[in-house]
C-alpha cells in the first residue's frame, strides 16, 4: 500500500509542477515596439537665373517632403513642389519654410538684381579709351586663383561699366609674380583670367564679349624682388577691344 501512495504522490506533485511551469510561461508580457520618431521635413529652393537685370524675370523652383505646411515669404502658402516666375526690382532673398510633425526646415535662394544700364548712362565713359581707364585691375593673393573678398566689388564695378557699352569687347590678361616655373604660372594665369570672366558673366555680361589670355610671369608690371612688387604682378588686366 505504501508504494501505491508514494507513486500517487509523485504523479500528483509532477503534475502540479508542470502546470505551474506552463502557467508561468503564459504570464510572460510582450513589450510592444517603440514607434519611430517623426522625420523632419526636407526642402530645397533655387532661382534660375540667380543674377538678372532690372526688368528681367527669374524662376523660383522648390521641392519638399514630409511637410504639411509650406510657405514662401512674400508669396504665401505654396504646394509641396512647384515653380513660379518673378521679376523683382531689387536684390531679394526668398525663404521657404516647410513644417510638419518632425519639425520645421527652411531653404533660401538669393536673386541679385543689377540696375539697368540706362540708369547710369550719364556717368558712362564716352569712348573705348576712357572706358579702358575706368576699368580696374583685379588683384590676387599668392598662389591663388579665386577672387579675394575685397576684389569682388572691383569686378562687379567693371561689369557695370561694360554693361553700359554692349558694343565693346574685352580681353582679360592673367598675370603672376615671378616665383614658380613658367608652365605653372601660365596655368595659374589662365585660372585667374577665367575667374574674373566668370564673375563678369554672373553679373549678366555676354560671355561672347570676353576673351582671356595668360601671360604668367612674362609681362611683369614691377620688377623688384619683394612682396610690394610681387603683389602688383598678381593681377588680371583689361584690354578694351572695340
Amino acid at each position: 500500500m505504501a508504494n501505491r501512495y508514494t507513486w500517487a504522490s509523485t504523479i500528483v506533485l509532477t503534475g502540479m509542477l508542470f502546470l505551474t511551469a506552463c502557467s508561468g510561461k503564459k504570464m510572460t508580457k510582450v513589450t510592444p515596439p517603440t514607434a519611430p520618431a517623426p522625420v523632419a521635413p526636407t526642402a530645397t529652393l533655387s532661382a534660375s537665373p540667380n543674377v538678372i537685370q532690372q526688368g528681367q524675370a527669374t524662376t523660383l523652383t522648390w521641392q519638399t517632403t514630409g511637410a504639411t505646411e509650406i510657405a514662401i515669404a512674400g508669396l504665401g502658402t505654396v504646394s509641396a513642389s512647384g515653380s513660379r516666375s518673378l521679376a523683382p526690382n531689387s536684390t531679394q532673398t526668398y525663404t521657404l519654410t516647410a513644417s510638419g510633425g518632425g519639425g520645421t526646415t527652411e531653404a533660401r535662394a538669393m536673386v541679385t538684381v543689377n540696375p539697368k544700364a540706362a540708369a547710369a548712362a550719364a556717368a558712362a565713359p564716352s569712348d573705348g579709351a576712357t572706358l579702358a581707364k575706368n576699368l580696374k585691375d583685379v588683384f590676387f593673393d599668392f598662389n591663388v586663383a579665386a577672387l579675394r573678398s575685397d576684389e569682388v566689388p572691383v569686378a562687379q564695378n567693371d561689369a557695370h561699366l561694360l554693361a553700359q557699352h554692349p558694343e565693346v569687347s574685352v580681353l582679360i590678361e592673367g598675370h603672376c609674380d615671378d616665383r614658380g616655373s613658367e608652365e605653372y604660372n601660365l596655368a595659374l594665369g589662365v585660372s585667374r583670367a577665367s575667374a574674373v570672366k566668370t564673375a563678369l558673366v554672373q553679373q549678366g555680361l555676354d560671355p561672347a564679349r570676353i576673351k582671356t589670355v595668360s601671360y604668367g610671369k612674362e609681362k611683369p608690371f614691377c620688377t623688384q624682388e619683394d612682396e610690394s612688387c610681387w603683389q602688383q604682378n598678381r593681377r588680371d588686366h583689361f584690354v578694351v577691344q572695340p
